[in-house]
């Protein structure tokens, strides 16, 4: 059985017998283009379903109204756990999540952008400058990690946000002795970790910006470093394919993300 509240869905969607995560902290969807309507993944978990669709001024930029709204759907649930957030139009939505630490944390953004880049309008939250943002405003925040950002975007930073973030780049990031500097030099707290599927080579996925040449399995090997050696505090998954895509039914991308999804969630979830 299914019920709503305030646009929230609970699906029980499981397995008998399986009761892996607590409810606070099962895999959170948030549906904003109808994209997962579409793709299977989870349908063998117990997830919360948030339905996004009615909330307007969302698509890329995040107005306040729209603003309040999205962070009185999540307020009942903790930052832990991992969260779906749609196309990376919505990307803006690890700000909102990460609002909610109340501790000291590192982000890891694996990302073909750094999305640290001043907003076009002012004090209007985005998907391009939403890292920017959480810096200025969380006290929480140590310091940003990008991983596998293109070199060009990452020069072109803010000088204020210059000694806050460190950046790997798609080449660097694959390499165990990087690694291994990587986490002596940057990691001293738990880490909050955002992936945009972006980071992906085109033959891989799909998606609605410029992407990486970043293969799956060296997406995968980075993740499982991160989840076997750090204190993981949250995770959220974005990139899902364009709402043309939706528009056309043209099933092969979607296809991509659903299976691409569900090999993230089985390592995510170990």
């Amino acid at each position: 059985m299914d019920f709503i509240r305030h646009g929230v869905f609970w699906k029980r969607w499981n397995r008998p017998g399986c009761n892996r995560m607590r409810r606070d902290n099962r895999p959170v969807v948030m549906n904003f283009t109808g994209i997962y309507e579409k793709e299977t993944f989870y349908r063998s978990e117990k997830i919360c379903w948030i339905d996004c669709r009615d909330v307007h001024g969302t698509n890329c930029y995040c107005d306040e109204e729209a603003e309040q709204i999205l962070t009185e759907r999540i307020r009942s649930f903790p930052p832990e756990g991992i969260h779906f957030i749609d196309s990376g139009n919505y990307h803006y939505m690890t700000k909102l999540w990460t609002d909610k630490m109340k501790r000291p944390f590192v982000l890891i953004l694996i990302d073909h952008h750094p999305d640290a880049q001043p907003s076009l309008f002012e004090n209007l939250l985005s998907c391009g400058c939403w890292v920017g943002r959480m810096l200025d405003e969380n006290p929480y925040v140590r310091k940003v990690v990008l991983l596998g950002a293109e070199d060009s975007l990452v020069e072109g930073l803010p000088e204020r946000y210059r000694n806050r973030i460190a950046s790997y780049n798609e080449e660097a990031v694959v390499h165990d002795q990087i690694w291994k500097e990587f986490r002596e030099k940057h990691i001293d707290a738990p880490v909050y970790l955002t992936i945009d599927k972006d980071i992906l080579d085109p033959s891989q996925v799909k998606t609605n910006w410029n992407q990486g040449k970043m293969k799956l399995a060296d997406l995968k090997k980075v993740i499982r470093l991160i989840v076997q050696h750090e204190e993981v505090a949250g995770i959220d998954i974005c990139g899902e394919c364009t709402g043309s895509v939706l528009e056309e039914a043209e099933c092969g991308e979607v296809e991509q993300d659903d299976r691409v999804n569900a090999s993230l969630l089985r390592i995510l979830e170990r």
